[in-house]
Order: structure tokens, then sequence, then C-alpha cells
């Protein structure tokens, strides 16, 4: 009985240790509040730390290098990026550098999801398309910024994981398509922009007929392992380049992207 009285208080004043707390219980104490208890406390926790480390990247990763857009930053800081990681990679969901995920693809650092979304200059009425659902991620933090996000992966598992993730943060402003993304939108139509999350060789017709005038397009563009990040803005029947910087993408694989 006194073990038990001592369990309880030490979980109510937060006095004693979840290590422990959990040896204490193993010595007899079969009680599922508590263990409900624990396991409470034991997600607050992983919250807590999450939460820390969303706050670290965006004043390390993102403020310190430039992000300035104050809808930017509070997208990134509302979006549990650790929902969209593989399990085996969620104490990384914050840190400065790609992740892998399924189909051989990768979710982008913070960094450049911030840089390429804020290149795109967003305005909360424009109607966005993605070639690259991938992740979501992007697709999340571009849904937070425009009225509407049509996006397009040729992987239909990444699709729908996305698509599940992205339901259940109650973020539904967006058209889903399984496809071939370097041929664009498969239904006819323009955008206000647009941006490749995967390497093109060129950025070619597709894309740009569905631009509209005034528009811009970021993507990264290249033939070997690092690329060219570049701006695309469309002036009358102009297209005018400028580079951003150097990155590393996967390629996008279709009929106007790479073979396989």
């Amino acid at each position: 009985m006194v073990l038990l009285f001592l369990s309880v208080s030490s979980i109510e004043t937060n006095i004693l240790s979840f290590v422990w707390l959990q040896s204490s219980l193993k010595i007899g104490l079969q009680n599922d509040g508590l263990a409900a208890i624990i396991e409470s406390m034991k997600a607050d926790n992983e919250k807590d730390d999450f939460a820390l480390s969303r706050q670290r990247m965006l004043k390390n990763d993102l403020k310190a290098r430039g992000i300035s857009d104050p809808r930017i930053l509070r997208a990134m800081e509302q979006i549990p990026r650790q929902l969209f990681v593989p399990q085996s990679y969620q104490s990384q969901s914050y840190s400065d550098g790609p992740l892998p995920i399924d189909c051989g693809q990768t979710i982008s650092q913070p960094y450049i999801v911030a840089l390429m979304t804020q290149e795109l200059h967003l305005g909360p009425d424009m109607h966005v398309l993605e070639i690259g659902t991938g992740s979501g991620y992007q697709t999340a933090v571009l849904a937070k910024l425009a009225r509407r996000i049509f996006t397009i992966d040729r992987f239909e598992k990444l699709s729908l994981s996305a698509q599940a993730v992205l339901d259940e943060l109650g973020i539904r402003n967006i058209d889903f398509r399984i496809g071939d993304g370097s041929c664009g939108w498969p239904e006819q139509r323009t955008f206000e922009r647009i941006i490749v999350t995967a390497a093109l060789p060129e950025v070619g017709e597709p894309l740009t007929n569905q631009l509209e005038t005034d528009g811009i397009i970021i993507a990264p563009v290249g033939h070997s392992a690092v690329q060219r990040l570049v701006a695309y803005e469309k002036k009358g029947n102009k297209i005018t380049e400028r580079f951003i910087c150097d990155v590393r993408f996967v390629r996008v694989i279709g009929r106007h992207g790479f073979s396989e």
C-alpha cells in the first residue's frame, strides 16, 4: 500500500522520473489507470520535443538563412513534419536535410521547402500546380498559403499516403492525380504558379503552356547529380529565367522528364 501511495503521488507531483515509476510498477503494481497516465505523459513529452525541434528549425534553418515571409514561417510552424516522415526517421523530422520516404523518393529538407515556396510569391487566391506530391509535406505548406493546390505523382502509394495525412490534418483544398507529372495537369487548365519537386532535364512546353501570364515556375533543372534551382517567369509569350541556387533532387521520370 505504501508503494502504491508513493507512485500515485509521484505522478501527480511529477517529482520522480518515468524510469523510477515504471520500475515501481513492475514490483507488483498492476494498474491500468497508472499505465494510461504514463503513456499520456510520454506522448506529451514527445509532442514537446517535436515542438522544440520545430522552433529550432524555424530559428536556425529558416530565419537565419533568409526565409522572411511570415506566412511561410507560420505555416511551417503549424505543420507537424513528423507525420510525413517514416516512423524510423521521425526523430530526424526537423533536421536540416532530406529524408528517405517510400518508392525511392525523398522529403526535401525544410530550408529547401521554404525557399522554393518563398520564390513562388504566393497569393491567397492563387491556384498552384505541384509536380511530385511525394510525402505531401510541401503540398501542406502550399495549401496553407494558396486557394487550391493541384498535385500529381506517378506513385499511387505516395499519393494515397499523403492524402491520408493531409486529411487527418484537415487540409482539404487539394486535388490529387496519379500520373506523369512531366506532362503537366491531365485536364486542360492554367495555373498562376507551378512548382516542380523533382529534377527535370528542362522545363518544356507542357508546363509553360499551363502557366498563366505573369505566372512563375520554380523547378530544379539539370542532368547531373547537382541541379540548378531556377525561377521561370512568363511575360506574354516570353519566358525569363533566374538562377536561385544549386540543389540535389531525385529525377522526374516521364515523357518530358528522364527515362527509368
